[in-house]
C-alpha cells in the first residue's frame, strides 16, 4: 500500500492522526519533517507562497521519505487540482466549503468520473507511464483524499449535508475564519467551541481541526475528531529557536561571572 492510499485508510476509519502546515515552499522542510514521527503533512497554498513549481518539488521530497502530503488549495479552481494530484499529492485541503454544490464539484475535481479530473499517465501520480492507465485510474480512488474545511456560518449551517457528499473523506474546523465570521475576536471562544465541537460529531465523514502546539487535544478527540493539523514549520522554528535560547541563557554564566 503506497503512503497515500495508507494515509486515505486512516483517515475514513478515524484512526488518530497528526500533521502541520507546511509554509515555507522548499523541499528540504519536507525531507526533514516528513521523515519524522508525523503521519502527514499539508502545504498551505492559501496562505503561503506555493506555486505550481515548489508544490511539485515538495511533492517530489515527499515521495522520497515515504511522507503523505496533502496541498491546502487556494480555492476551488479545478485546474489548479489537477496539477497538485498529478504531481502526486495524497489530497486538497479544501478551503471555504459553503454549499452541497461546492462540495460536490470539488469531488468531481478529484476523481476520474465524467466532467471530472482530466487523466494522464504520464505524470508522477501516474508513475510516468511505467504502470497501465487503468490501472492508474482504477487506484487513483484509494490515493487521494478530499478534506473540506468549514470554517464560515453557511458553511456550518449544512456541515452535516456536505459531510455526506459521496466523495468527502473528511470535513475539518477553521476556528480562526470561524470567529471572524460569528464576529468574535478570539478563536477560542466559548461560541466558536461549541460550533466547533458540534461540527466534529458530523456523522458521514471524519472530521478534524487546527489546534496550537500546546493545546489539549484530548477534548476534541473526545467530540470526535481525529485529524489534527498541529502548527507548522514556523512555530516548530520558533519555539525550538525560544527553548534553544532559554537553555543557553539558564546554564552559561554572564559576561564577568565564573561558571
Amino acid at each position: 500500500m503506497t503512503p497515500n492510499a495508507s494515509f486515505k485508510t486512516r483517515l475514513i476509519a478515524r484512526e488518530q492522526q497528526v500533521g502541520c502546515f507546511i509554509k515555507t515552499p522548499h523541499p528540504t522542510v519536507i525531507e526533514v519533517l516528513g521523515a519524522t514521527a508525523l503521519d502527514f503533512l499539508v502545504l498551505d497554498g492559501e496562505h503561503s507562497p506555493f506555486g505550481r513549481a515548489s508544490i511539485d518539488a515538495c511533492l517530489l521530497a515527499a515521495r522520497a521519505v515515504g511522507c503523505p502530503v496533502l496541498v491546502r488549495v487556494p480555492d476551488d479552481n479545478a485546474a489548479f487540482i489537477l496539477n497538485v494530484l498529478d504531481c502526486g499529492a495524497a489530497g486538497i485541503v479544501a478551503p471555504h466549503v459553503t454549499s452541497v454544490e461546492k462540495a460536490e464539484a470539488l469531488a468531481r475535481a478529484v476523481r476520474y468520473t465524467p466532467g471530472g479530473r482530466g487523466i494522464a499517465g504520464t505524470t508522477r501520480a501516474g508513475g510516468y507511464g511505467a504502470r497501465p492507465l487503468a490501472m492508474h485510474r482504477a487506484d487513483a480512488g484509494s490515493e487521494v483524499s478530499l478534506i473540506c474545511q468549514i470554517e464560515d456560518r453557511e458553511g456550518v449551517d449544512c456541515h452535516a449535508a456536505i459531510a455526506a457528499v459521496d466523495g468527502v473523506d473528511a470535513i475539518f474546523v477553521g476556528r480562526a475564519d470561524l470567529s471572524v465570521s460569528y464576529g468574535q475576536e478570539d478563536f477560542g471562544s466559548t461560541e466558536i467551541d461549541a460550533i466547533s465541537g458540534r461540527v466534529l460529531g458530523a456523522g458521514g465523514a471524519s472530521t478534524g481541526l487546527y489546534c496550537a502546539p500546546d493545546e489539549d487535544t484530548a477534548r476534541w478527540a473526545a467530540a470526535g475528531a481525529s485529524f489534527f493539523v498541529m502548527g507548522s514549520d514556523h512555530t516548530m522554528f520558533q519555539q525550538g529557536a525560544r527553548a534553544l535560547a532559554a537553555r543557553f541563557k539558564a546554564n552559561t554564566p554572564t559576561s564577568g561571572e565564573k561558571p
